[in-house]
């Protein structure tokens, strides 16, 4: 239908005089496909601007905590610059941590460290004052952990000859507003590395393994233990 209609109105058009405006030409066309068809459809679909619009809607509603801190990270502030926690508003609790870590040392350094043959002297034993004093380090080498007055921090060394290693294990207790786990985990990390570094000369296949929270009490939180 559409040809039987459109083609007299063309040939009527492109076979009339050349003074024509080809502006009325197209016009004329226009009107006659509009009358075929029906008019054009909007560029812009007419959900489109709801759907704009409640979009915009439900950005607006969404809460700046969420979109900001999904997951409620302490050390994140609200435009999500680091930060160090205000601790002031929080009670004064008995706090403890414990922490492991093991040191792979293989078969020949580890008969090295059991026979007290290395270089370097005593490993158990340096690496134990080394653990000790990482705990008390650990507000100057993590940034945003507080300087707390520690009570308590104990480091124990063990060989395991299984798997030629040294299992690793640290304490940390304080009575304050804050944990004191990173002072566990920093013990035992800095205790593993000591170990490497009385070792290394012997070995470069020496490998730190595990590091990881034991158990924690006191705070806000309670008491955690690892689940095996």
């Amino acid at each position: 239908m559409f040809l039987r209609r459109l083609l007299p109105l063309s040939r009527r058009l492109f076979s009339s005089n050349s003074s024509n405006d080809p502006a009325s030409i197209i016009a004329e066309l226009n009107k006659e496909m509009e009358s075929v068809f029906g008019e054009p459809p909007s560029s812009t679909h007419p959900n489109s601007i709801d759907n704009n619009v409640m979009a915009a809607q439900d950005s607006q509603s969404v809460s700046p905590k969420i979109v900001e801190n999904d997951y409620g990270l302490t050390h994140v502030g609200s435009k999500g610059e680091a930060q160090m926690v205000d601790v002031s508003p929080k009670e004064n609790t008995k706090r403890v941590a414990v922490a492991t870590c093991k040191v792979i040392l293989g078969r020949k350094v580890f008969d090295l460290v059991s026979a007290n043959q290395m270089a370097k002297g005593n490993v158990l034993s340096v690496a134990k004052i080394a653990g000790i004093n990482g705990a008390k380090q650990t507000s100057n080498l993590i940034p945003l952990c507080h300087n707390i007055k520690l009570t308590h921090v104990r480091v124990d060394l063990s060989l395991n000859r299984n798997d030629c290693s040294v299992e690793i294990e640290g304490e940390a207790a304080s009575t304050g507003k804050t944990g004191v786990e990173m002072e566990a985990m920093t013990a035992v990390s800095v205790a593993g590395l000591t170990v490497y570094d009385m070792c290394k000369a012997a070995s470069k296949d020496i490998q730190i393994t595990d590091v990881r929270l034991e158990h924690k009490s006191g705070g806000k939180s309670g008491d955690w233990s690892r689940e095996e």
